[in-house]
């Protein structure tokens, strides 16, 4: 498959650029919100406005109201929410949690998927536990409680999970802390009894919680797929989010660079515009070349996540860590080499390059940071 996109896809660009660049730029949206120290981190109103352009159920099936799109189309609104390093709980909440609900009951879809088709829910997930991405070890447990289960144990920066509507839990049913079997997930509502939030403001802004569950009780319809059989689950959801954090820092970079090329033709030094310095032009165009490949790897894995009418390609899962990876170090890259080009001011607050750093070491550490997944590379190639 070329690694662009078809006329349709190009069309959805265009909306969603022009939507985010007038709607989510960072002056009404992120600096509106952090300024005010806004406990959501988020506007609620921008949240509708994607609901009425269709954003928010892209992921959701035909048959449960969505739009029925794929990683590609999810994707294109990504990057433009990375670019504008605009607020929202889509990737959380139409990415995520949305991939997450594919697999649950009629009776988990109809409880939450009108809420995020319509804008008027938002949704979190609770995987980590601790300070770094180790979805491999879950020691959170749930264990049978009448009809239900007893759900006990803890999760870190659980992103949004303040304002989640529902959350998106993986525990362990069975075995031991690091089996691959023994998960299943559940769908834990806002106002479950036991349930607390320890809210932490991270760089970029964004918030998020340490969230506690103390023998919450959960009715067995809060299950999502099959009990001790959610692993499967866990990493559909996981290739999802990736793949969708890769889309994002594909916008940060390219962002990030877009703001920096404007800055060389504009800034003077010694009576000539800085971006007439070959250095600094050898410097834009190997950072171009990296973005450039960024987002044709991150397309490919898209492809790929969407191949089989949504099934998914064999080789998903390793172009989704090479995507991760590879956008990790690029977009680093970007916003190294915006901020050292603009020189002492881009260092301060009044100048939004800064800005794209913050963001760009959030999603590093979002579901696996570069070197999590280029040691996923090396694993899967049987290394």
């Amino acid at each position: 498959m070329p690694l662009y996109h078809n006329d349709d896809q190009a069309m959805l660009a265009d909306t969603a650029r022009g939507f985010m660049a007038e709607e989510g730029n960072i002056t009404k949206q992120l600096r509106h919100w952090r300024d005010r120290n806004c406990k959501d981190g988020f506007g609620h109103g921008l949240w509708k406005q994607m609901a009425e352009m269709g954003f928010t159920g892209m992921l959701v099936g035909e048959d449960d109201g969505g739009l029925g799109m794929g990683h590609v189309e999810a994707g294109i609104v990504l990057e433009e929410i990375g670019r504008n390093l605009t607020p929202s709980p889509f990737l959380t909440s139409s990415v995520l949690a949305a991939t997450a609900l594919k697999h649950g009951s009629a009776d988990v879809k109809g409880r939450y998927l009108p809420g995020l088709i319509a804008g008027d829910s938002v949704f979190a997930v609770a995987i980590d536990e601790t300070a770094k991405h180790r979805p491999s070890r879950i020691t959170t447990r749930a264990e049978r409680s009448g009809n239900g289960f007893r759900l006990s144990g803890s999760k870190s920066f659980v992103v949004y999970g303040g304002s989640a509507d529902m959350i998106v839990v993986a525990a362990r049913t069975s075995g031991s802390d690091d089996d691959d079997d023994g998960i299943t997930l559940f769908a834990v509502p806002k106002d479950a009894s036991g349930m607390s939030h320890d809210a932490v403001r991270l760089v970029d802004s964004s918030m998020a919680t340490h969230t506690k569950f103390d023998n919450v009780e959960l009715d067995g319809d809060a299950v999502i797929g099959e009990v001790d059989g959610g692993r499967e689950v866990l990493n559909a959801m996981l290739l999802a989010g990736r793949v969708g954090a890769a889309a994002e820092g594909v916008g940060v970079a390219s962002g990030a660079m877009d703001m920096t090329v404007d800055y060389l033709k504009q800034r003077k030094q010694f009576g000539r515009l800085i971006g007439e310095f070959q250095a600094l032009q050898h410097r834009a165009s190997h950072l171009y070349s990296e973005v450039e490949i960024a987002r044709a790897v991150t397309i490919k894995a898209q492809q790929l996540l969407d191949a089989n009418d949504g099934a998914g390609s064999e080789k998903a899962e390793l172009m989704v860590a090479v995507a991760k990876a590879k956008v990790g170090r690029t977009a680093g890259l970007a916003v190294r080499e915006g901020v050292q080009m603009h020189g002492g001011i881009g260092m301060t607050d009044e100048y939004d390059i800064g800005l794209y750093m913050k963001r760009d070491r959030a999603l590093q550490e979002f579901l696996g940071d570069a070197n999590y997944h280029t040691n996923r590379v090396a694993e899967l190639n049987g290394y």
